[in-house]
């Protein structure tokens, strides 16, 4: 196995170079399990731990992160010494109170944004992956999957490219693979897709189809909401006989934002395109004079619940900036707060004071 195979480019090995250390060498996270992982290195796959000052401060390497490892004799685990910078992270905000980011995939090429074409499809959810993945600096894929059980899936392909522009769209079957070829050119030798969606839009069904045997497990949705069951629980990186890499993520209930208001452009380029237009540098769409996203609004060239959508996740990556703001002030105090301590400790040590 190459390098090359698992996805290594020039920005990897130029930054693995600059560590200038012959006992490390190059490996890619393929599982993690707390501070236990699974790596994929040119001799296949090997257990590997965080130990020392990257488990202490960080950062933590996540599922797709190439790594620098320091292999040990007699098939111990490798100890993984540092993450190399990364070209994409698909992230969001932390479940809870805390405003954390939490890296859901690294290093990603392509994201396979499945959702299924069931009574749980809902394009509004739909928007807010696409606005999330175009922040991550890999290219967003829809995949409209469980053909099989919508009668026009079709016209469900026409509404979404209606909605979102700029964006790939596919319907397909995992389940009987059906659409499954148009998924190839994504995946060639060293390209990296992840796959992300809600709980039970088959997710796992289109891994093992697309890996040609099963490696995940599935499970059937409930009937009357077609919710699914979190059948995976971990992110895993698989290698493809035939080439390219998939990233399996468990599914989310909720897809929590994490970014600024200038990350709303990929999903509602249409509206910020409008935007260029009103009377106001700063207008706010909402009620403002001359604004042109709403003219478009009154004379139908603009769909209303698309428009909420953006007014809503505009409000949401507004508030969570603020959130941001307030937690490094309060970090900030905290580490003066802390400063000052330790200053008060020194000037009070009696020891100190008879020198």
């Amino acid at each position: 196995m190459t390098l090359d195979i698992l996805g290594w480019r020039a920005s990897f090995a130029s930054a693995f170079n600059a560590l200038s250390d012959p006992s490390l060498q190059p490996a890619r996270i393929a599982r993690q399990d707390k501070n236990r992982y699974r790596i994929y290195t040119s001799e296949g796959l090997h257990p590997a731990l965080l130990t020392g000052t990257l488990l202490k401060t960080g950062p933590w390497p996540a599922v797709g992160d190439w790594v620098a490892v320091e292999t040990r004799p007699g098939g111990e685990p490798a100890v993984i010494r540092a993450v190399l910078p990364r070209f994409s992270v698909f992230s969001r905000k932390k479940a809870g109170d805390t405003t954390q980011e939490q890296v859901v995939a690294a290093n990603v090429d392509t994201l396979f944004l499945v959702s299924g074409l069931d009574g749980d499809f809902n394009i509004r959810r739909i928007e807010r992956y696409v606005t999330q993945a175009w922040n991550s600096g890999a290219t967003p894929v829809i995949l409209l999957n469980k053909a099989d059980r919508h009668p026009y899936p079709e016209a469900a392909r026409a509404e979404v490219e209606a909605t979102i522009f700029g964006v790939d769209v596919h319907v397909l079957s995992a389940a009987d693979g059906t659409g499954i070829e148009a998924l190839e050119p994504y995946l060639k030798t060293g390209q990296t897709v992840a796959l992300l969606g809600s709980s039970g839009v088959g997710k796992s069904t289109l891994v093992n189809r697309l890996l040609g045997r099963e490696v995940m497990k599935t499970a059937a949705v409930r009937e009357d909401d077609s919710r699914g069951r979190h059948t995976t629980t971990h992110r895993e990186l698989f290698l493809r006989p035939e080439g390219g890499l998939i990233l399996d993520t468990p599914g989310m209930r909720e897809l929590q934002m994490w970014g600024d208001e200038e990350d709303l452009t990929g999903a509602f380029g249409d509206i910020e395109d409008l935007a260029v237009d009103c009377r106001f540098s700063d207008c706010t769409h909402e009620n403002e004079p001359g604004c042109a996203v709403c003219e478009a609004l009154e004379d139908g060239h603009l769909n209303p619940a698309h428009y909420q959508s953006y007014l809503k996740l505009r409000r949401e990556l507004a508030y969570l900036q603020r959130r941001q703001q307030e937690t490094d002030h309060e970090e900030r105090r905290r580490g003066k707060k802390f400063g000052k301590i330790m200053k008060d400790m020194k000037r009070n040590d009696p020891k100190r004071r008879y020198r």
